[in-house]
């Protein structure tokens, strides 16, 4: 049985869910972070000094392995589940995957998050529109470089569904999902296409359907 701990309202969460649910894995998800705490114990802590989420635990004896980083437990589990599906045997397709899910947690991670706290998770009187603009001028540039990146491919790393994409549907679900009252984004037909088509898959229930708290 692979555990996992985090609450589904957290990006980095909902990636690690959503693979599982791809590989067609038997999981159990604990509550932690946030409100539901948890993350703080001595027993949390003992498998995630960092103390966030998420953390899994996988396996038993010598194959069990214990794991914190979002894309890490992503890469992880498609190595060891998939069969070289979701992980790329060939390298260099491997590598095409692994730098596009380093882009997702260096470059549009960083760039996105302000726009999403600020309009999602900080009540209106306490926003600060600089921040917000900063954000959705830099988000606006990396969309439209992916856009182009998906103009020539179906996935983010060729012609099929790898570990890549999941890290940037979990972002492309949260800058679809910010509310229309605030922020009218700009056509990206190729992000679009490639996300309904991310929508489609069974995987994402109770993941990618999920409203932005």
């Amino acid at each position: 049985m692979l555990n996992i701990w985090g609450r589904i309202s957290s990006i980095n969460v909902r990636k690690v869910v959503w693979c599982a649910q791809e590989l067609g894995l038997d999981f159990q998800r604990t509550e932690a972070g946030g409100k539901f705490g948890v993350v703080q114990t001595p027993e949390y802590r003992a498998l995630n000094p960092n103390a966030m989420v998420p953390t899994i635990d996988d396996g038993e004896g010598a194959e069990r392995v214990t794991l914190w980083e979002s894309n890490v437990i992503v890469r992880y589990l498609c190595a060891r589940y998939s069969h070289g599906t979701l992980y790329p045997s060939e390298l260099p397709a491997r590598f095409d995957a692994e730098r596009w899910m380093d882009w997702q947690q260096t470059t549009l991670n960083r760039a996105s998050r302000d726009a999403f706290v600020q309009w999602v998770r900080t009540p209106p009187s306490e926003r600060q529109p600089a921040l917000i603009a900063a954000s959705v001028r830099e988000s606006e540039a990396l969309f439209a470089m992916l856009d182009a990146h998906l103009a020539q491919r179906p996935y983010m790393a060729g012609e099929r569904f790898t570990m890549a994409d999941i890290p940037i549907g979990c972002e492309a679900h949260r800058w679809f999902g910010l509310p229309g009252a605030e922020y009218r984004r700009p056509v990206w037909p190729n992000v679009e296409r490639w996300y309904a088509d991310l929508l489609s898959r069974p995987g994402t229930r109770g993941v990618l359907d999920l409203p932005l708290e």
